[in-house]
């Protein structure tokens, strides 16, 4: 091993371009990136040096770690971008980024594309309109192949090795030798000489006692949503099972926040209603099998309760109703006492019977279990223990804990530069805005923060949901392209950091010191009041999220007296943070992903607090403000942090449609 665990060995390494993440959105950028790198190279003779670090492995790494069943992002010849871009906005109550949605819909085609030509497998229909996996050889989706649909965005795959596939990709593109694996950065560095540049990054080893600075002109910030921020619904054994991957700790957002950027509609949050206990998957349940959802009287509530959606026009008032409106309409049932809610398997497999082939229907029998052996195994082992067999026995479904991302049904994230040819305004109309931020919504490079030279995609990117995995892939190239033309612009920029090397492992390696220096003053190793491990300081940041900020325990409800309280918690939860240990390597990691978790809980409570409504009705309900007020806040409420003063300033910018939403309504019916 390297260094000791008191004293680690410290690397200083200097690269144009940073890539900070494994997930699809790195992998898209470690793709793309060496064409554009190898062009200026030969027309610039500028020769650019990169790096990937993430803090797992390439392979598994991201919310595609466990495979999936479905790209849920595939545009094709019935649709275009545009259409595209009124779907995110009516599932995300109105307001997002048109530009960067119309964006991710022109660019992702090409990136499942590439999916299919590196091996993934994809199902297709024949002439005949009879349904194949992707075991059977038939034209690719570039050559006229017709995908089978799930729904109207979505295609089926045979996904368990979609990550391994797309990671492979990247790695033989950006090479081996740039690519260094299982170093967690935790810091971002400004420029000592322009606080609002970026300068650099430092993160440490999980498996070494090893801390690596580095300087970079430009980074791309992709490390995934937060996961874990609220207590989770599966406690005791079931701990760390969640919908989303438990690695995703709020990196990309706090180290963000700390560098000065933009946030933007942090109050955002997604509550999938999943398979209980399991977390497993309802999309493929619901748009390939069809099958409908009941309370515990067998009554489709979607149809018993439609009347409420009339009093959120016009997002109730869609084909596809919000996700946030399902959630909605679910938990009337549930606070009325027509629990459980099911998924109803056995009516929707019965029906396919009547239409589908002998073979169609036992293939789609095997998917009912391949769909979680894809992407969620645990639900398999809940189904094997109750002895459920989805034919013959109805599974419950419950809404999640919260979770935190920009890439899935939810668009928190941060205020980044779109593209500039799809008439984005160019100024700002609403007041307050900090004077020293950019106006209008492509200020420079597309996928660029309000900070110089830091980068963000998938979930980073804020205002603009439902990219999914192969959004995320998209965005991800696209801010290749950029870095590489930052870099270009600025070949002769040099930057340095605001803060020494030696300083910076102090800051990482405190939660060590504090073990250390304190580790004999008891007998039992977990029971000390000098300080607190990183699991015990976890379950008191998900106390306070489930209690105070609209977690399950009040069934998502809050209001500012409550909000107040949950802002007091956290001041004494950050003193006490502090005082975390580490006893070795993986403690380490559990204490920063903690710090993490903490500021971005900070932020989504400061965002939720500022906007006076409930604009995700079924996802958080602001008691004291319940309604949605399209007069006053269909706007992004956006935020800096201020990490000298620890404050936060949250204020509005303003929303602007930029192409027609109005063919997605229908007239309310009253």
């Amino acid at each position: 091993m390297s260094g000791t665990f008191e004293n680690p060995e410290v690397v200083q390494e200097e690269v144009d371009i940073l890539l900070i993440g494994g997930g699809m959105a790195c992998c898209g950028a470690a793709y793309e990136i060496m064409r554009w790198a190898d062009a200026a190279k030969r027309e610039n003779g500028v020769d650019l040096k990169i790096k990937l670090v993430d803090k797992a492995a390439m392979d598994r790494s991201g919310a595609v770690a466990q495979g999936l069943s479905a790209i849920n992002t595939y545009i094709g010849d019935a649709q275009d971008p545009a259409d595209y871009a009124r779907m995110v906005s009516n599932d995300l109550m109105g307001i997002t980024r048109d530009d960067l949605a119309y964006d991710v819909g022109r660019h992702v085609d090409e990136s499942v594309h590439l999916f299919e030509e590196w091996g993934l497998p994809i199902w297709k229909t024949d002439e005949a309109g009879e349904r194949h996996d992707g075991s059977v050889d038939m034209p690719k989706l570039k050559d006229g192949g017709k995908p089978v649909r799930s729904g109207k965005w979505q295609i089926m795959i045979n996904g368990e090795s979609y990550k391994w596939i797309v990671a492979e990709a990247a790695k033989k593109a950006l090479g081996m030798d740039r690519i260094q694996e299982r170093i967690f950065i935790v810091k971002l560095v400004n420029d000592k000489n322009d606080k609002n540049r970026i300068a650099g990054a430092v993160g440490f080893s999980v498996r070494d006692n090893k801390v690596v600075v580095y300087k970079a002109k430009a980074i791309l910030l992709a490390a995934g949503g937060c996961v874990n921020l609220f207590r989770p619904r599966s406690v005791g054994e079931g701990q760390g099972r969640a919908w989303y991957p438990v690695w995703n700790a709020g990196s990309t957002y706090t180290m963000a926040a700390e560098a000065g950027a933009e946030l933007t509609m942090m109050e955002n949050r997604f509550v999938p209603a999943r398979f209980k206990d399991g977390y497993g998957p309802v999309g493929a349940w619901f748009l390939l099998f069809k099958a409908q959802a009941t309370n515990a009287n067998g009554e489709v509530y979607m149809v018993k309760n439609k009347e409420m959606l009339n009093d959120y026009p016009p997002y109730g008032q869609a084909a596809v109703p919000a996700s946030c409106l399902r959630n909605h309409l679910m938990l009337k049932e549930m606070k009325e006492g027509r629990g459980p809610i099911y998924m109803d398997t056995v009516t929707a497999l019965a029906k396919l019977r009547e239409t589908l082939s002998p073979r169609e229907v036992k293939h789609l029998e095997a998917e009912a279990w391949e769909d979680f052996l894809d992407m969620c195994v645990g639900q398999c082992g809940i189904w094997v223990g109750e002895n459920i067999e989805p034919e013959k026995k109805n599974s419950e479904l419950m809404p999640t804990e919260p979770y935190l991302l920009g890439s899935h049904s939810g668009c928190c994230g941060i205020w980044t530069s779109g593209p500039e040819d799809v008439g984005a305004p160019t100024d700002e109309t609403a007041a307050g805005v900090p004077a020293h931020l950019p106006k209008g919504w492509n200020w420079g490079y597309r996928g660029m923060t309000t900070v110089k030279g830091l980068f963000t995609a998938g979930d980073g990117v804020g205002a603009s949901g439902h990219k999914f995995s192969s959004g995320s892939h998209a965005e991800g190239r696209l801010a290749a392209k950029s870095m590489v033309k930052y870099c270009i612009d600025n070949k002769d920029m040099s930057v340095e950091l605001d803060t020494p090397a030696d300083q910076l492992v102090a800051e990482i390696y405190k939660p060590v010191r504090n073990y250390l220096e304190f580790k004999d003053y008891s007998t039992a190793i977990d029971v000390n009041p000098n300080y607190i491990t990183p699991k015990m300081l976890q379950f008191r940041l998900q106390k306070i999220m489930d209690e105070y900020v609209a977690g399950v325990a009040t069934y998502y409800t809050t209001n500012d007296k409550m909000l107040a309280v949950a802002s007091e918690k956290l001041d004494m939860l950050k003193e006490d943070a502090e005082k975390m240990r580490a006893k070795d390597l993986h403690e380490l990691l559990r204490a920063w992903e903690n710090y993490h978790r903490i500021l971005t809980a900070e932020a989504h409570m400061k965002h939720i607090l500022f906007r006076e409504e409930s604009r995700y009705p079924g996802f958080y309900y602001r008691m004291d403000k319940n309604f949605v007020d399209e007069e006053n806040w269909k706007c992004f409420v956006n935020s800096i942090y201020d990490k000298t003063t620890k404050q936060w300033t949250c204020f509005k910018r303003a929303h602007v449609d930029l192409v027609d939403k109005t063919k997605l309504f229908k007239p309310a019916a009253h």
